[in-house]
């Protein structure tokens, strides 16, 4: 096995520039006709604000994603102010106010588009750890920590690994690098290249990504091994042989932003090849049912993990369900059935495939389900042998790390990696060409907007930028491994249980809206 230092490595990271010419920051910088293209601004600035190029007199666009904003003026390369014919002005983006929701908030967009460029930590004072949805992950926070656990090694030795076989039966004893991986986005849903792209950076990551029910596609088959295949109700594409490619199955019994639906992938995005694989009609919209019509019980599910053992002896099995009141018992159910996995799915996630109405918060929230299933098998007395997985709504670094502290032992992410690619969530990801980004199309013309490069590093470099929180996180609280968090909800603190002074101690500080 590669040691930390190693895997590291692997994932080395390298710059991936935005794809588009105009990118988005906090902040914007207009340079008026008075400028005289002089070159103080590029030769001053550290950040690469301004760029210029040799023998190219006329004054370029500023790059303002990089701009650290009015924090810059106690710098003596402060622009605005050293710029000889006062040509440059600073403010507040306008497009703040119309970029993002509730959860994923402009900031915090702009910060994981960051991430996902430079695989670090944003330079710009951005809040990138909550947002403003007034519940769920953003009503709770890590304790202050005292100075005295501070634990003194550096991000090498700190060990993030997931384990997702603790049953010892015999299978391999499967190790991820990171507390996560990629959640089920379906050929059909997607653009190719961004899925592709998924598993290539899941390969280099030494992670996983999930093929989602919509079949596997043949440019998944040299990253097999870090690519879970689905086994939804419509199984759509689900044959022996991508059965024999899965490092991990996972059955989709049902997921938490349309549970007691099944799942939907409208006309508009069933292309020529999307019918081929699925093996239906171009155009015609799809609808699987719900539930799988061969499981009424626990003994039924234990036959649907025994067929695809006996198909694949290497197979891990990962049983997804949502979020219901009794989730606990569905959990400690698939234990006995034999699953490796039990990934439960919460009310905030995502879908790309689904109609308007489908699109509703119905399951429970996944910071409550998460405490009550890690309790529950606790008490059953087998919380050390399933690998506890939650997923719906988990958005940045710390979401995942609280949802480890609730008693996780690691996550699904979904929608950040779709951000990481530029998705703006304007929620059009149903429609064929509706996707402006490119990435929740099919459509032909758009879906050559990403190449699978571009995905790659991209996704590579959110997720080191990532690890560099949890090892901060970690180091803060006395840990030197992921896997000594899982359960430590004595770490966490609620807002709504602190008096208002406590509670004053944990928001966020107020934004500037200063002009320049």
């Amino acid at each position: 096995m590669n040691t930390i230092k190693e895997k590291v490595k692997l994932a080395r990271v390298v710059e991936a520039p935005s794809r588009f010419r105009n990118t988005i920051g906090k902040y914007t910088i207009k340079r008026s006709s008075r400028c005289i293209s002089c070159g103080l601004c590029a030769e001053l600035c550290p950040y690469g604000v301004h760029p210029r190029y040799e023998n190219y007199t006329r004054p370029l666009r500023p790059i303002e994603h990089k701009c650290i904003g009015f924090k810059c003026r106690q710098n003596d390369f402060f622009c605005i102010d050293r710029c000889p014919e006062q040509a440059l002005t600073l403010r507040l983006n306008p497009a703040l106010e119309t970029l993002g929701d509730y959860r994923w908030t402009a900031e915090m967009l702009i910060a994981h588009w960051e991430m996902a460029e430079t695989g670090d930590l944003p330079q710009v004072e951005l809040e990138y750890n909550l947002g403003n949805s007034g519940g769920g992950f953003d009503k709770i926070r890590f304790k202050h920590t005292d100075p005295w656990d501070y634990l003194d090694v550096n991000d090498e030795e700190i060990d993030t690994d997931l384990i997702l076989n603790k049953r010892g039966d015999g299978r391999p004893e499967k190790t991820l690098s990171l507390p996560c991986y990629g959640g089920g986005m379906s050929y059909g849903s997607m653009a190719l290249t961004a899925l592709t792209g998924r598993a290539r950076a899941a390969q280099r990551l030494n992670s996983l990504t999930c093929t989602g029910e919509g079949g596997y596609p043949e440019e998944f088959v040299p990253y097999a091994d870090h690519v879970i295949t689905q086994v939804a109700t419509g199984l759509f594409g689900v044959r022996e042989e991508t059965i024999l490619y899965a490092p991990v199955v996972e059955f989709k019994y049902a997921q938490g932003a349309k549970p007691g639906l099944g799942g939907h992938l409208l006309g508009d995005k069933v292309t020529p090849e999307v019918a081929a694989i699925r093996e239906t009609v171009v155009g015609s919209s799809l609808f699987s049912p719900f539930p799988f019509h061969s499981v009424y019980s626990v003994e039924d599910h234990k036959k649907h993990v025994d067929w695809i053992k006996e198909i694949n002896p290497r197979a891990l099995i990962s049983v997804k369900v949502s979020t219901p009141t009794d989730v606990d018992m569905v959990a400690v159910g698939s234990y006995y059935a034999g699953a490796h996995i039990i990934h439960i799915d919460g009310s905030y996630g995502g879908t790309g495939a689904a109609p308007d109405i489908a699109k509703k918060n119905i399951a429970m929230p996944i910071e409550y389900a998460i405490p009550k299933v890690h309790n529950f098998l606790k008490e059953e007395g087998v919380r050390d042998k399933i690998c506890l997985i939650a997923s719906g709504g988990i958005r940045n670094a710390m979401d995942v790390a609280k949802a480890i502290a609730l008693g996780a032992d690691g996550v699904v992410i979904g929608t950040a990696d779709l951000v990481a690619l530029e998705c703006v969530r304007c929620g059009n990801c149903e429609s064929g060409r509706g996707c402006a980004r490119g990435i929740a199309s099919t459509d032909h013309e758009l879906r050559n907007m990403i190449s699978e490069e571009y995905a790659e590093q991209r996704l590579v470099n959110m997720y080191m930028a990532w690890r560099k929180q949890w090892c901060e996180l970690l180091r803060q609280f006395g840990l030197q491994s992921i896997g000594e968090l899982v359960g430590r909800s004595d770490l966490l603190v609620h807002l709504d249980y602190l008096d208002e002074e406590e509670r004053a101690t944990y928001q966020p500080a107020l934004r500037e809206k200063t002009i320049i």
